[in-house]
């Protein structure tokens, strides 16, 4: 039985939707941020050093890192949701899957700290966004020509975009001036293992950010 050690408003809701996906048992041990920091709770540095979420257990296993337990989930099922067989799909599907923590995710997340910098904070964040636009834009050219990240079917790869992008819809200026991304986001949330693992994990803001 693999354990999923979630923590709310995080990066492990993916993991969660992936599990529902692939039809894998699993079981939820979920933390609670801390009301005034936000930060994750010390416990979860008994379950791996650096006390960050996801973080799984899997017959005495422990595998941290969202991109890493994605991996490990795909080879746990045989290869569903990982790379697709046509050669330039599968390296869409590994480019993606990169990407989304490796180029996507770390002006997203600058902008949120700068955003929390009383007065400097707001002209800070302004500088920020351009960056951000970059990557906004080339999602939306790539959204345009397919209907997944890897091609014609959903892999591992949209699963990690997922919460990159639900944090630029929340903050990050996704908004409907871009349509394929917005159309690829509701088709994501309408999937009944999204909701499934929704359901499960608890309060999870980004979610509910654009309803």
């Amino acid at each position: 039985m693999i354990i999923v050690h979630h923590l709310e408003n995080s990066r492990s809701q993916r993991i969660l939707w992936m599990l529902e996906e692939l039809g894998l048992p699993y079981e939820i041990k979920r933390y609670e941020r801390n009301k005034q920091t936000m930060l994750a709770p010390p416990e979860l540095k008994q379950v791996h050093p650096l006390g960050k979420s996801p973080v799984i257990e899997d017959d005495g296993q422990v595998v941290a890192e969202t991109g890493a337990i994605v991996e490990y989930l795909v080879d746990n099922a045989d290869g569903k949701l990982g790379a697709p067989a046509n050669r330039a799909d599968a390296l869409r599907y590994r480019f993606w899957l990169h990407y989304a923590e490796g180029s996507m995710m770390p002006p997203l997340l600058l902008k949120l700290v700068l955003a929390r910098i009383p007065i400097l904070g707001k002209a800070a964040t302004k500088k920020i966004q351009p960056m951000i636009d970059v990557h906004l834009n080339y999602v939306e050219a790539e959204l345009s020509q397919r209907p997944w990240f890897a091609g014609a079917e959903m892999t591992a790869a949209d699963i990690m975009m997922s919460f990159p992008l639900e944090a630029a819809r929340s903050r990050g200026g996704l908004n409907e001036s871009r349509p394929a991304t917005i159309a690829w986001l509701a088709k994501v949330h309408a999937r009944p293992a999204y909701q499934a693992g929704l359901k499960k994990g608890g309060p999870y803001a980004y979610a509910y950010a654009y309803a």
